[in-house]
Parts: C-alpha cells; structure tokens; sequence
C-alpha cells in the first residue's frame, strides 16, 4: 500500500508539471478578472466565458460550465468569486462523467480476450508512433506480452520509427516494405499474434487525412481482413490528437470518429501547451472516453486519463 501511495504521489507530481502552462494561462487570467469582485455577476461571467474559449475548451463546452454557473449562483442566491474556483473545478468534473477510471485500474486488458488488439489512428504529427512506444512500455511492465503492427506504409519514416520504439521497449514488429497493403500488414500482425499467443497487438494505421471516404474505405479495410482472424477485432480502435494543435484537435476528432468506430481518445503534448482546456471540450463533445494523455518525452509519460485527478491539477 505504501509504495502504491508514493507511485500514485508521484504520477500526481508528473500531472501537475505537464499541465503547469495550462494552469498558468487559464487560472491566472480568472484571478485576474475578478480582482475587485465581490460576488459572480454578469461581467465576471461574460469574462470567465472568453477566457475558457480562448483556452480552447470550446464554445459548446464553454457555454455549458457557464450555464451550470449561473444555476448554482440563482440557487445559492449569493455566489462570491471567492468560491468560484471550487465551483469551476466541481462543475467541470461533473461533466466529464464517464471517463471516470475505476479504483486501481491501471494499464490491463479484458479477460478472455486474447490478443486484445488495437488499431491507432490519428494525423501524421501527433505522436502517433510514440503514444504506441509508450503503451508498449506500459503494457509489457504490466506483465503482458505486446506485438506491433507498421501498417502506415505510405511513409517509410513510419515503418522505421515504429521499429525503433519496437527495440527500446523489446518487442516484435511485423513490417513490410514501404507501399505495401497495410491491411496485409495488419492481417499478418493479427495472424502471427495468433500463433504466438501474444497478449496485446497495437497496429499503427495511415496518418494521411487526404478525405473522409478514401479514409474511412483504407481503416474499414484494415478492419475487416483482421476480422477474419479475430471476429471483434480490433476491440480497441484509439484515436490519437495532438492537444497543443488546439481547434484543429476538434476537427480531427469530428473527422475520425465520423470515418471509423473510434471508441477511445489519447491526448498527447500536454506538457508543451497551454491549451490543456481542450481535453474538456473533446471529452464533453464527442463523448468518446479520453482514456490517455501524454504530459512528457519519456516512456512513464503516458497517463491514464483520471478527470478527477486532472481538474484537480488544473486548479
């Protein structure tokens, strides 16, 4: 219990420095705004609005804390600004119900699934590659054993990267040449996985966002050869944002969550942005769990999402 209290302390810490310029950004421009405030009034609202916009939590989003704002001060009949943080933090964590992790859920895969296969999907530049270097980290330290899958073979940058995070972590890659099927790639991933009764298979996908029907024609594609092998595959289908591209993270989610199932969100590049605020937005729009964030270069730097423990640290 005690080294599981100082590793949770310590991933706390992790979280606080990679959200640091988020927290900067937005939470000093609050204080600021309600300097001389007394109470929550309509200027302070109209303030609080533009500062959550411009952080990129979205107007959607942004409209919605608002709202919630207003109700608890036409109800509490007094609202000081003094209170407003608390309620800020209580507010938005209520909204980002259903991303909530279980007590101790930690990097594991379901029961009678095997191999638990995931396909990732996600822009060139996002951390793509890297966000699977580091969930193959996370899932061999867990005790499971993980396979790749290069079938990005529009770019032979992909293929190599991939393989050099497959010799850092230990673990098997299955490539082919450069513009090769990347069904094929992944049908032989799947197969081999199979026969070696590997525990987790990630399979990198295309980064190209040439349009939706070439894309969403190439991810079904890769989709249904490995459902040949394995029925329900891929059990996981994670989309990859980069979280300091802001708005355009919006839209790459509006883009891939219309082309394919995607049924899981990782967020990377925290800790470079002081855009931290569009994991709110994302989160609460497409209702798609965020399930990773990446706060740092190194292996240890991908995180469970935790909405508790992230406001937490925004505030």
């Amino acid at each position: 219990m005690g080294l599981f209290s100082i590793f949770s302390k310590e991933k706390k810490e992790d979280l606080d420095r990679g959200l640091d310029k988020t927290r900067q950004n937005v939470f000093s421009r609050i204080s600021k705004a309600i300097i001389g405030k007394s109470r929550v009034d309509d200027e302070v609202l109209d303030n609080l609005e533009e500062i959550l916009v411009s952080s990129d939590v979205g107007v959607e989003t942004t409209l919605k804390i608002i709202d919630r704002i207003q109700k608890r001060a036409l109800k509490d009949k007094y609202l000081g600004t003094a209170e407003l943080n608390t309620i800020l933090k209580e507010e938005i964590t209520e909204l980002l119900a259903g991303n909530e992790l279980k007590q101790g859920e930690d990097f594991s895969v379901p029961q009678g699934i095997k191999p638990y296969v995931i396909m990732v999907v996600g822009v060139n530049g996002v951390g793509k590659t890297t966000t699977i270097g580091k969930l193959a980290y996370h899932y061999k330290k867990a005790g499971y054993s993980v396979m790749l899958g290069a079938a990005d073979t529009f770019r032979a940058a992909a293929i190599d990267q991939l393989g050099i995070w497959a010799d850092r972590t230990g673990v098997p890659v299955v490539r082919q040449k450069m513009g090769s099927d990347p069904a094929s790639v992944a049908y032989d991933t799947v197969a081999e996985a199979v026969k070696q009764q590997t525990d987790v298979v990630i399979i990198d996908t295309a980064g190209r966002l040439h349009n939706k029907v070439n894309l969403m024609n190439e991810l079904s594609k890769v989709k249904r050869v490995m459902q040949k092998l394995i029925p329900d595959a891929p059990h996981e289908v994670l989309l990859i944002l980069d979280a300091s591209t802001g708005q355009n993270a919006f839209e790459q989610a509006r883009q891939f969550t219309t082309a394919t199932d995607v049924n899981a969100l990782a967020l990377t590049k925290l800790d470079g942005t002081a855009k931290g605020g569009v994991v709110i937005g994302i989160s609460d729009q497409f209702r798609v769990p965020v399930k990773y964030i990446g706060i740092g270069e190194k292996m240890e730097d991908l995180q469970l999402f935790d909405r508790r423990e992230f406001v937490d640290s925004l505030f």
